[in-house]
């Protein structure tokens, strides 16, 4: 784990939103702590509190390929709810799925006609760590849910913009766009105890 004495902790930081993080965060001047699985349990408290100590801002951008969603997802964001305030962290940036976020007609991306099925529990999984979120943290936390209004642009180039928009099965975001939304909301927080989907501008 790479240490520094304040500013922005990215747990996650190995995997690509993570990675996108990270660059953005530095970019900006920030000083960054990079935290992996490796370096503590995230469904611990304790260790969430030990790891963020000193930081102003936490973006979380993690999972888990060995544990069950609806477990793991729910006991990430009780500790998070837990270990964050302890810590003196005041603002979380979580990175969640545009599965489980509303459409313009209202119903959730999931249950869309023609929407793939294959990866429900791990969304139901998802949306279960953001109902969590909401119930457990404190008024001392300052949280947002942000994900893709649909998926990511995996071959497109940045255009460095970008939207807030419910969600839509064809909207599409470049990591490095939805970077820059990961830190304007841990920089100068606009959006509070919500889920918010994130569209190419």
């Amino acid at each position: 784990m790479e240490t520094k004495s304040s500013g922005i902790i990215v747990f996650g930081a190995g995997g690509r939103v993570g990675r996108a993080a990270v660059a953005e965060a530095r970019r900006r001047g920030h000083e960054v702590t990079t935290a992996a699985r490796s370096d503590g349990d995230l469904t611990d408290p304790a260790a969430v509190a030990r790891l963020a100590a000193g930081h102003d801002a936490a973006i979380v951008a993690v999972y888990d390929s060995g544990a069950a969603p609806g477990e793991f997802f729910p006991a990430v964001a009780r500790a998070l709810a837990e270990g964050l305030p302890a810590a003196g962290v005041k603002r979380l940036v979580s990175v969640g799925l545009a599965s489980v976020l509303p459409t313009a007609s209202g119903d959730l991306l999931m249950d869309t006609p023609g929407y793939p099925q294959e990866w429900r529990e791990f969304c139901v999984g998802h949306g279960a760590g953001t109902a969590a979120l909401r119930a457990s943290a404190p008024e001392t936390l300052d949280w947002v849910v942000l994900s893709p209004a649909g998926d990511f642009d995996h071959e497109g180039e940045p255009s460095g913009g970008y939207v807030l928009a419910p969600a839509a099965a064809d909207s599409r975001i470049t990591h490095g766009d939805f970077a820059r939304a990961l830190l304007d909301e841990a920089e100068v927080p606009t959006l509070h105890r919500t889920h918010a989907g994130v569209s190419a501008a």
